[in-house]
């Protein structure tokens, strides 16, 4: 029933930003509606990960250790940042490598295990932030064509080690990571901080 509510909330707020003029209503709009999808990103996220299909968690029953040890030697002494996301209940983070914690103020050891959006989620004090429901739509992009997906520039604010929310802008890519069958075990993310050169122009 919740996830019917938000489905219908946002295309009701999106029919009427269709339609409105006054600059004010507009705004109002632009905020109900990015709430929306917010909610509805997060619900989804916990009762279903990136995949919504039938038979997601039956086709989810790869190696995933082993393709780990497969991985970790290039994602652990990478200059790139990138995080490891179970597609399953939650988008638990697998892992990150150094580059990803120095640049997110984040440690592995401590964010490990933890839902995504619990540890990387919007900004309150920006009532149309749409990090996380970007962030969760490309996830799901990913996981739906089994390809990667390079998101656009997106503003997604994270806190730093103080707990204080700090403005940032990112390019992403996520990417499927398949066992040699195909079957989907995780998804890559690799993140670029474009924030200065953002603010720059």
């Amino acid at each position: 029933m919740q996830r019917f509510v938000c489905e219908q909330n946002i295309a009701h707020f999106d029919k009427l930003l269709g339609q409105a003029t006054d600059p004010t209503l507009r705004r109002t709009l632009l905020t109900l509606l990015s709430s929306a999808k917010r909610e509805l990103a997060l619900l989804d996220s916990q009762r279903s990960g990136a995949d919504l299909s039938p038979g997601a968690l039956r086709r989810r029953t790869g190696n995933l250790a082993s393709v780990l040890e497969q991985l970790r030697p290039r994602f652990e002494t990478s200059e790139q940042a990138y995080m490891l996301i179970d597609p399953g209940p939650g988008l638990k983070i697998i892992d990150i490598n150094d580059a990803y914690g120095r640049i997110t103020f984040t440690d592995r050891h401590e964010i490990s295990g933890k839902p995504l959006f619990d540890v990387f989620p919007d900004n309150p004090a920006i009532a149309t932030a749409d990090g996380v429901s970007n962030l969760y739509a490309s996830l799901r992009t990913v996981v739906d064509t089994g390809q990667p997906h390079a998101m656009a520039v997106q503003r997604h604010d994270i806190r730093d080690p103080c707990g204080t929310f700090v403005e940032r802008y990112w390019l992403a890519i996520n990417t499927p990571v398949h066992e040699g069958d195909g079957r989907l075990l995780c998804l890559q993310s690799h993140i670029e901080d474009v924030t200065a050169e953002v603010l720059a122009n």
